[in-house]
């Protein structure tokens, strides 16, 4: 019968040898305690050596993002639930900054901006964590704006054009098309190599199922990424969105790829960011937004970029979204915004609610980086697009008071009404670029004066499966160089004499 003792002693040595392979060290832990929580901020003492923006763990596996900090204690904003957290709770510094997954296995998932699923689907498989705020490349290291980006919509690609690495503002009030814009472009990206990253701020959850829907539908799903936190999701993970989709999107365009990101969108954004600092009493400024307001959305737009051969000459290009109220381009953050980007595609209600989709004002967009990124093709046809638009808008407002002055006059206003019409698009139905060079085309040309305005739908519905199918050379050599030659433009009138024939 085995003792006690003999017992011990075969159980000692094996013991003795287990503490002898442990690393013992002496290891500080910071260990704070919550004072005040609520409405997604916490307030925490006792935690004297925290840094700027470090993360906080919380009980119940709730993270926090240090955001102020005070003499006495630390103001915090909470990345998660925070109903089961009270005063008294114990708070520990984790020495680290926020960090998102970045890789290629993001490609075709819904995630929140933590990256964490959403879709039901497993969990990511990340290439590395890089952190959420990344300064932005220096001027030294980015190139010029030179790469034209297809957004598929003919009145931008004509007349706004948008380059690889520019910031592109999409502006205008409630329900007037912002965010189908952006999808559109989105969608176009299925016949070019960008990827994707859609960013929801503060969306309603219907609004967002139907934006991946419809990129699922319509677009490259497999290239596309959504970071999502709608309206329901915590302040803190509101405020994080934008800053995580970037640095997601950064790991394309440092890998000599190229991306597009939309953030839809900043003015829900910057309503976050000035409940957060009034929330931990930050003195308010100019429509009680805090004074670091600017700077937040700078440091965040100035992270899209065209970077240099020696960089790899990957890009990354911005459409942030900001809604107005009344059509006021004058108040805050649109100012700010504005200021901030390389354009803005000015969306008018009224125009809208006419009928006019893409409801796009010619007389307030502008694109900054102009026709150095804009195709070749499209460049020569709309020199005179832009003027001949805005003289038809003058003529029919002062014609709707009487009859025409003249045939000159007559002329005029039913030319522009037909470049009215060619500028009309649905929603979901991005043009390629032949389709776009022939609709111009026929423009310049005036091969759709004599077609009755409303036939002018019908024959854009068929022009592209007519390109494809009688002049698919032609469409092959522009999509390949961007440019249109005389074999090319010969081949696409022909096309659309036919249609406007059959049409008519």
């Amino acid at each position: 019968m085995r003792t006690l003792s003999n017992t011990l002693d075969d159980w000692l040595p094996e013991a003795q040898g287990r503490l002898d392979q442990l690393d013992l060290q002496p290891r500080l832990q910071q260990v704070g305690r919550i004072e005040q929580v609520g409405d997604g901020i916490a307030h925490v003492s006792g935690l004297t050596d925290t840094r700027m923006d470090e993360l906080l763990a919380f009980p119940g596996e709730i993270y926090g993002q240090a955001v102020e900090l005070g003499r006495d204690t630390i103001g915090c904003v909470l990345l998660g639930p925070h109903e089961h957290l009270s005063a008294g709770d114990t708070v520990h510094g984790t020495g680290a900054v926020v960090r998102v997954p970045v890789g290629d296995g993001l490609l075709g998932r819904v995630v929140d901006p933590l990256g964490r699923p959403l879709d039901d689907g497993p969990a990511v498989i990340s290439l590395r964590l890089d952190p959420v705020e990344r300064p932005a490349p220096p001027i030294i290291e980015r190139a010029r704006v030179i790469e034209p980006l297809q957004t598929g919509s003919l009145v931008i690609d004509a007349m706004f054009p948008l380059g690889r690495g520019q910031r592109e503002l999409i502006i205008g009030d409630r329900a007037t098309g912002k965010s189908a814009i952006a999808l559109d472009a989105i969608i176009n990206q299925q016949r070019s190599d960008v990827i994707s990253v859609y960013v929801a701020i503060g969306q309603k959850a219907s609004a967002v199922r139907q934006a991946i829907e419809a990129v699922r539908t319509h677009g490259a799903f497999d290239r596309t990424l959504f970071v999502i936190a709608t309206a329901d999701a915590p302040p803190g993970l509101q405020w994080l969105a934008p800053f995580a989709g970037f640095t997601m999107a950064e790991h394309f365009r440092d890998s000599g790829r190229h991306a597009l990101i939309v953030v839809d969108d900043l003015t829900k954004h910057a309503t976050v960011h000035r409940q957060i600092a009034l929330l931990l009493r930050q003195p308010p400024g100019r429509e009680a937004y805090p004074g670091d307001v600017f700077y937040l959305h700078s440091r965040l737009l100035e992270r899209a970029a065209k970077l240099a051969p020696e960089r790899g000459g990957g890009s990354l290009t911005a459409l942030p979204i900001a809604e107005t109220q009344a059509g006021n381009l004058s108040a805050y953050i649109p100012t700010n915004l504005i200021s901030i980007t390389d354009g803005q595609i000015y969306l008018d209600a009224k125009l809208f609610h006419e009928g006019q989709k893409p409801a796009v004002d010619a007389g307030r967009s502008v694109s900054r980086v102009g026709g150095a990124t804009q195709a070749p093709a499209l460049r020569r046809l709309s020199e005179s697009l832009r003027l001949d638009y805005a003289q038809f808008l003058e003529l029919e407002m002062f014609t709707r008071f009487g009859g025409m002055a003249d045939e000159r006059t007559r002329r005029t206003v039913e030319h522009g009404r037909r470049i009215r019409a060619v500028l009309t698009q649905p929603q979901l139905a991005p043009l390629a670029l032949a389709e776009e060079v022939a609709l111009l085309l026929a423009v310049t040309e005036g091969l759709l004066d004599p077609l009755p305005v409303e036939r002018i739908a019908r024959l854009k519905a068929e022009l592209g499966a007519a390109l494809e199918q009688r002049a698919s050379a032609a469409v092959a050599r522009i999509h390949g160089s961007g440019d249109l030659d005389d074999d090319s433009r010969s081949a696409l009138l022909a096309v659309i004499r036919d249609l406007a024939g059959s049409v008519s």
